[in-house]
């Protein structure tokens, strides 16, 4: 196996790699040069290789699966774990319930994993037990909800819930810049959530470019299939006629065309949110209103992984000079429309 020679050290200042969650936090987050190291390029290399390292026990905890792409968040852990013969994953039930959650990561504390995978139902109400855990020396990756402190994380890796309506506006503006007086609709999800907010507020904000571009109306539903279904009757009834939608939510889309197909419009085309295996379907068939759909990847889970085991073997990124992985990735938001859908197909989920 290729690793940092400075781990080796660690491992025998400690005791070895069987000395648990504190050589590898060492690892983690230690910025001491390596005197023994005469060529830096040659170490990082070697950090950021995919062989065989020491063996990782990954603790994953995260919400109920109750929406197809927290199904999806799991599954990419779990297959991701299953690449890694150094890799053993310990993944718990999940819970909305934050008091059962904290339950759950506590457990995994204290059975020693060496580094935590943590998506959190409620980043603020969680943020005590993450703390707790790097404070026992076990590195947590937070998973997109944030914790209330970075102190609770060593990297957080997640979507861009902003960059996500940006690119929507942008994606909607270009189709219609040279239609005069265009109408855009927006069902949106919950409003009491800040990421609703924050796509909203990209969303807007990528329209502004677009004078010719008015948004007529905006509704909230609730990320449900029943909820998409109501609400977008209501804005059908409302707005006899307009040519784009944006849904926040892919699942909430499915009620969504249920309404649209109901009520036998077809005047606009709409734009999805999350990236589903049934909207990418329907966007590569090209014969509904569905023409693109802006991706919030539960890909990042599988990252979330590799973060997690570079980081308990003191590997960097490949393609990146550090030494130690990032404290912060940003994952991006792209559109798929029928020009690339094949690529992003694989990604989707049910």
């Amino acid at each position: 196996m290729n690793m940092p020679s400075g781990l080796g050290r660690r491992g025998l200042l400690f005791g070895g790699a069987a000395a648990g969650a504190g050589v590898f936090l060492a690892g983690c987050t230690s910025n001491e040069s390596n005197d023994d190291d005469s060529d830096g390029a040659e170490r990082n290399q070697a950090a950021s290789n995919e062989e065989s390292g020491p063996d990782v026990t990954i603790g994953f905890a995260g919400p109920q699966a109750d929406h197809g792409w927290l199904s999806a968040i799991n599954e990419h852990a779990r297959s991701r774990a299953e690449e890694y013969d150094d890799v053993t994953l310990e993944i718990t039930e999940g819970s909305n319930d934050t008091a059962q959650q904290i339950g759950q990561i506590e457990s995994l504390i204290n059975s020693q994993v060496d580094v935590l995978v943590i998506l959190p139902a409620d980043g603020r109400s969680l943020t005590q037990v993450a703390l707790s855990a790097m404070n026992a020396g076990i590195p947590v990756i937070n998973l997109d909800r944030v914790f209330d402190t970075p102190q609770a994380y060593r990297c957080w890796v997640g979507g861009d819930n902003y960059g996500m309506g940006l690119n929507a506006g942008h994606y909607i503006g270009e189709q219609l810049k040279d239609v005069e007086g265009a109408r855009v609709v927006e069902l949106s999800g919950p409003d009491n959530l800040e990421l609703t907010v924050q796509r909203t507020q990209g969303f807007d904000d990528a329209l502004a470019n677009y004078p010719n571009i008015e948004k007529v109306a905006r509704q909230a539903a609730e990320f449900t299939v029943e909820s998409g279904q109501d609400v977008m009757s209501g804005l059908l009834q409302a707005v006899p006629e307009f040519d784009a939608l944006w849904n926040h939510d892919d699942d909430q889309g499915v009620g969504a065309e249920r309404a649209i197909d109901q009520a036998g419009r077809d005047e606009f085309f709409m734009v999805g949110g999350a990236g589903s295996q049934h909207v990418m379907e329907a966007i590569q068939a090209d014969n509904t209103v569905l023409k693109a759909t802006v991706l919030y990847p539960p890909t990042m889970a599988a990252s979330a992984i590799d973060l997690a085991r570079a980081c308990a073997q003191a590997k960097g990124i490949g393609g990146l000079a550090e030494f130690e992985i990032p404290s912060f990735i940003q994952l991006y938001s792209a559109v798929v429309t029928k020009d690339n859908v094949e690529q992003y197909l694989p990604t989707g989920f049910n």
